[in-house]
């Protein structure tokens, strides 16, 4: 079974991708159901062979596709001066898209596609 992964850039950060999973990224203002195409691809793993940018892969891409948009737990801001009664709260949510990648497409054509996993039931092995 080859294991195939790629590394690419949305929002500023750098996220490992296979197909399958689910990740969530910067706000990309995408619509529920449509496809997006994440194009900054750094690098390009397909079992043995590795396809390194430099700086990025020329006409590689991953597809996703976008299952929705939402907000992350709040945190607080607390700002606080000493001696002088300064206080100030505050909190912030950070908006993402959550998104399903489908396939990593290299420059030459695709790497692999999204395969379901059967959940076999186990008869109490560990």
């Amino acid at each position: 079974m080859s294991d195939s992964y790629a590394i690419v850039v949305s929002g500023g950060k750098q996220y490992r991708v296979r197909p399958g999973q689910v990740i969530n990224v910067e706000l990309l203002h995408a619509e529920k159901g449509k496809e997006v195409e994440l194009s900054p691809v750094l690098m390009i793993a397909d079992g043995d062979e590795v396809v390194i940018g430099s700086p990025e892969i020329k006409g590689a891409k991953v597809i996703a596709s976008c299952l929705e948009e939402g907000k992350a737990r709040k945190i607080i801001v607390f700002r606080y001066k000493n001696k002088v009664r300064s206080r100030r709260k505050t909190g912030h949510r950070q908006p993402y898209t959550r998104l399903l990648i489908k396939d990593i497409v290299k420059p030459g054509g695709k790497v692999s596609k999204r395969t379901p996993k059967a959940k076999a039931a186990t008869g109490g092995e560990s």
